[in-house]
């Protein structure tokens, strides 16, 4: 057993591990007096022995009940307590939001055939074997001393074919989280893909991610059919070698037909549970992967907390320097940043002009220090960005993304979170410079409407008048705006580059802008092309 699956054992409660044991016991034991009685019924011609045949029956159908029963609340229980650490961790999220959910969702939903499937049959199969052996032995010493000496060629052949279903689903699984991320992602923004004429191009990536999968999937399959025909070859050739002397004997008069009987409905239910337990392998292998994952998401290391170091005299436009600046993203083909140098003056307004995918996002980020580079230095008044107390430089950005993020809470608090310990009048002042008094005027409580979640109630220029009103609280030297009238209409963009154009002044900018509108806010602009200005 593989070190992620006796990882997901421990997560099932031990008294519903030992509850299944003994279920399995009891259908092992049940299952032996059920052959016991047929024997009697069949070579006596007896009737006496079929209402206890139908009460084996019976109570072994009750056993099976109950072990699904069981192992279903189990595995509920323990997708549960999966699902809270997931939510809990402060994993690395370089997967995106998209596969996260995925992970979350149908990754975990996954694990159920481990806990409802594999792991009864594992301890079906741990109990049913010595048990026939058990009864097998008294009655015919040299069919039981087959049938120990060929079990364990079952888990062998299994094995050896397992591993490599391991390998092929964990690929499948692999595609199917990076296709469900992806999808999610380009769903999310969808908008702006149209905008911008991508959606095409998307449209081709996710058909050829699904295409991915797909025959990741049927390769999976494929080998999953080999191994249900070797374990019946397997199991087909033991039980024969048991059946043809049986057989044998029976002609000769050299065994009791009691006694041969037994043997040969006995010996298949020894193999049964080791090639069930295959087929629940095989089921449960999509689940094991993804649990893989989650596991690995649950060990990364907590992000360290960036340590002080030097801090930039506050209260004035920084000169901000970038040289020879490089970003690669794991997994990327291509550099995301190649090599850019670029100088803005303090107080100057630089706007960053490009196609999708040409690295303006990630040009931000790393301004920000949200992102370090592979090569090259960010330098801020001659000092080295990595050598900055990074939670002083962010204290002086202003952020204000292409979709900004509210909470459910009022407008006078979302705006707050530009300045948490601003009073009422600052927050009124914030709000006339973002060109947001108006409407916020117009909500049924004004400043104290309590928003939905994602600022739901509120257009999208509302929205970003609202983050502009935030950057303007927060008061910083560097503002970095990342396409703040995109999916705007043309009198709320006019009413945001006014806003946009109030909040700029006199502090050094960096803007991520397509539209011409808000480059003319700009002192410069800059063109971005493949990663390299």
């Amino acid at each position: 057993m593989r070190a992620v699956e006796r990882r997901l054992l421990r997560l099932l409660p031990r008294r519903a591990v030992l509850l299944l044991g003994v279920l399995a016991a009891g259908q092992g034991v049940l299952l032996v007096a059920q052959a016991e009685l047929l024997v009697r019924a069949v070579a006596g011609l007896e009737a006496g022995p079929l209402p206890w045949l139908a009460a084996a029956v019976a109570g072994r159908a009750v056993l099976a009940w109950a072990v699904t029963l069981v192992a279903g609340r189990a595995a509920a229980r323990a997708k549960r307590g999966l699902r809270e650490a997931l939510l809990r961790a402060r994993a690395d999220e370089a997967g995106g939001a998209g596969a996260r959910v995925t992970l979350l969702t149908r990754g975990l939903d996954a694990v159920d055939p481990f806990f409802t499937g594999y792991v009864p049959q594992l301890l079906a199969a741990c109990a049913v074997p010595p048990l026939v052996l058990a009864r097998l032995f008294p009655a015919d010493w040299a069919s039981a001393l087959v049938v120990a000496v060929t079990l364990p060629l079952v888990p062998v052949f299994g094995a050896l074919v397992g591993m490599r279903t391991a390998a092929l689903t964990g690929r499948q699984w692999g595609l199917l989280h990076r296709l469900g991320g992806h999808f999610r992602d380009v769903l999310a923004g969808l908008g702006t893909l149209r905008s911008f004429g991508r959606a095409g191009h998307q449209s081709r990536v996710v058909r050829e991610l699904a295409g991915e999968h797909r025959r990741a999937t049927v390769r999976a399959l494929r080998v999953a059919f080999l191994s249900s025909l070797v374990l019946e070859l397997v199991c087909a050739l033991s039980v024969a070698l048991v059946a043809v002397p049986v057989g044998l004997r029976l002609l000769e008069g050299r065994m009791a037909p009691a006694t041969g009987l037994l043997v040969l409905v006995l010996t298949p239910e020894a193999y049964l549970p080791l090639r069930a337990l295959g087929q629940r392998f095989h089921a449960s292998a999509e689940g094991v992967a993804a649990a893989r994952e989650a596991f690995a998401a649950l060990d990364a290391p907590a992000p360290v907390a960036a340590p002080r170091g030097r801090v930039v005299a506050a209260g004035r436009a920084p000169e901000i320097v970038l040289e020879g600046v490089t970003v690669r993203y794991p997994g990327a083909e291509r550099a995301a940043l190649e090599g850019v140098s670029l100088r803005v003056a303090p107080g100057e307004r630089v706007a960053v002009a490009g196609p999708s995918g040409a690295g303006k996002s990630t040009l931000l980020l790393v301004l920000a220090g949200l992102v370090s580079p592979a090569s090259g230095r960010v330098l801020v008044d001659g000092v080295d960005l990595a050598q900055l107390d990074v939670r002083e430089w962010r204290a002086r950005l202003g952020w204000v993304p292409q979709r900004p993020h509210l909470f459910a809470a009022s407008v006078a608090d979302n705006i707050r979170l530009g300045d948490p310990h601003a009073g009422d009048e600052r927050v009124r002042e914030a709000a006339r410079a973002a060109a947001a008094e108006e409407f916020i005027g117009e909500l049924p409580r004004g400043y104290a409407t309590v928003l939905g979640e994602g600022g739901a109630g509120l257009s999208a220029g509302q929205r970003q008048r609202l983050a502009i009103a935030r950057a303007f609280l927060a008061g910083g030297a560097v503002m970095l705006l990342d396409e703040p009238t995109a999916r705007l209409d043309l009198r709320s963009e006019r009413a945001l580059v006014e806003a946009a154009g109030r909040l700029l002044q006199g502090r050094t900018a960096v803007l991520v802008a397509h539209r011409p509108a808000l480059l003319g806010a700009a002192d410069r602009v800059v063109r971005l092309e493949g990663g390299r200005v």
